[in-house]
């Protein structure tokens, strides 16, 4: 990859600003904790949420498929008096979450016909002309309303934003063990309903052509009970009591009347109790909220927690960090992950990002690829062969579309959201992303990877390891649990994928799916005309100015 100079020093400067993201120390009588912000270091004292919750149960759903089929089973439960709430990006009325159906739309009306009140929000997306989902979500609001429900479309946003987070909460009163949520990177829509073998949705979403026809796809979403429901639900009771309109583009109004759209929300029954304890976990949400003016009631000054989350937890990583994103392009970004191999001599990076980007368009392509270019100059100039970052795909050779946002570290702190690792999610755009951290340890050595006496926790240990077993077609866990170790066993895999294609799969093709990504960079003047729809639309900034002006978060 032609090198795009960043270097992390100057003249003896540190350039990779560590005072960017500080997380402030915590106000005397909190809590404190060495991997979970406390209610200060939120930096939002406007809103409902606790902290964190403990006494969780979560599963990793890895791909679509298998949070279809969760989903679509816990909704076939609800009936009388229950309560749904959701929100997405996007949401296609037909997408099927089996192979015979249902669709998402029956689901969900089904739920309000059996007598649960259904309450969603989804995105008011940009145009369909500009390859959005405004039709899709309009439609599948209508279906839910024509039978009770009330799925509003909502545009809170900045300009050029978008509502990001993913979630449902579906609380029963008088059955509290069943409350339960799903939260993660998958929308209920075309093209996610993938499974291990990435074949790719019957019903694909149009990608680039790099994806062909179907394209494959790789995503994670979990599955949460305990008392971190309650919290999940308080994010949706913040958003749809914000009293702003829906829409404030005045474009809008005649045609909603036409549609008769509702455009006001309706009451939320009275909220319930915490569900019981249901497990090990510690669970902490971290949010993006931008500044919008009118500020919203519950982050006036928008909020930032998961960029500080991850800021707090990556000054105490060791050993390993792996993270799984759709972009990863925004040296805002990079710099936490640099600072952190420049830290730690001993620490490795492992990504796992999409061999193509989503922009079919020569500009949009070229922005998004000198974000992403510029941002692995950045954490490879800091760690060099200890930094390795992989694209993958499937057996028959064909490219997989990653779209899951993870991150774990150490085998002992992971996350699973809907943000992704740049600045539109880190300051932007409405994000939803759990922190989880298993008070029950792996007692498999190496027992406490990072030495600092956390142990290997079995969520984050768990997630990894299911995650590297299916991309490196590994059925034992035996040589990934060391990561000293494992990281070797991924570039020798990744090297040998690479040097079977490059001898022309002559051969049995080697076990594995992952390979050495190659960022492609601008030339010459593309990388000058990138650079202000880069900053402007694809990858903007949220903060309020006063933040932009002194670098904080």
């Amino acid at each position: 990859m032609p090198r795009i100079p960043i270097p992390l020093r100057r003249d003896g400067h540190r350039l990779t600003a560590p005072t960017l993201l500080d997380v402030p120390a915590s106000q005397s009588g909190e809590e404190a904790h060495d991997w979970f912000l406390t209610a200060s270091q939120r930096g939002n004292d406007a809103t409902r949420l606790r902290p964190w919750t403990q006494g969780n149960r979560v599963r990793a759903l890895v791909h679509g498929s298998s949070y279809f089929a969760a989903l679509a089973g816990r909704l076939a439960r609800v009936g009388q008096g229950d309560l749904v709430m959701f929100a997405d990006w996007r949401g296609d009325p037909d997408e099927r979450v089996a192979d015979e159906g249902p669709t998402v739309s029956q689901v969900l009306a089904g739920a309000a016909q059996r007598g649960a009140s259904v309450k969603g929000l989804l995105w008011r997306s940009h145009l369909d002309r500009l390859r959005f989902s405004g039709e899709q979500n309009r439609n599948l609001s209508q279906d839910v309303n024509d039978v009770g429900g009330e799925v509003l479309l909502d545009q809170r946003v900045r300009p050029f934003g978008s509502h990001h987070q993913k979630f449902f909460v579906l609380r029963h009163p008088g059955a509290a063990g069943d409350d339960i949520a799903f939260l993660g990177g998958i929308d209920p829509a075309h093209g996610r309903r993938d499974d291990a073998d990435h074949r790719g949705d019957p019903q694909s979403v149009g990608y680039s052509r790099w994806y062909g026809d179907t394209t494959a796809w790789h995503d994670v979403q979990i599955e949460l009970q305990g008392p971190v429901v309650r919290d999940v639900e308080d994010v949706f009771r913040e958003r749809w009591e914000d009293p702003a309109a829906l829409s404030r583009l005045p474009w809008h109004v005649l045609p909603d009347l036409v549609r008769r759209l509702d455009r006001d929300a309706g009451e939320l029954p009275a909220p319930m109790p915490d569900p019981p304890a249901a497990g090990t976990c510690a669970v902490q949400l971290l949010r993006t909220y931008p500044n919008r003016w009118p500020g919203y009631p519950f982050a006036p000054d928008g909020e930032r927690s998961v960029a500080r989350g991850y800021a707090k937890a990556l000054r105490r990583a060791r050993s390993l960090v792996y993270v799984e994103d759709q972009y990863l392009w925004s040296t805002d970004v990079a710099r936490v992950f640099a600072d952190a191999l420049d830290r730690e001599p001993g620490l490795h990076l492992v990504v796992v990002v999409p061999r193509y980007p989503d922009q079919e368009g020569r500009l949009g392509r070229s922005a998004a690829r000198l974000g992403h270019a510029q941002a692995l100059e950045m954490v490879l100039a800091a760690g060099g062969d200890r930094v390795q970052v992989l694209d993958v795909e499937n057996h028959l050779g064909e490219p997989v579309y990653v779209h899951a946002k993870v991150c774990v570290v150490d085998d002992v702190w992971a996350t699973v959201g809907s943000d992704n690792f740049n600045r539109r999610s880190w300051t932007h755009d409405s994000e939803l992303t759990a922190a989880v951290l298993d008070d029950e340890r792996d007692g498999r050595a190496p027992v406490d990877p990072a030495g600092l006496g956390d142990g290997a926790r079995v969520f984050a240990r768990s997630l990894r390891l299911e995650l590297w077993r299916e991309h490196l077609d590994r059925d034992s866990d035996d040589d990934l649990l060391d990561p000293s170790e494992a990281v070797e066993l991924v570039r020798r895999s990744a090297a040998a994928l690479d040097a079977w294609h490059s001898g022309g799969r002559v051969g049995p093709r080697p076990p594995g799916r992952l390979r050495r990504h190659v960022a492609e960079v601008p030339a010459g003047w593309q990388r000058w005309v990138s650079a202000l729809p880069y900053g402007a639309v694809l990858d903007p900034d949220g903060r309020p100015p006063r933040m932009r002006v002194h670098g904080h978060h």
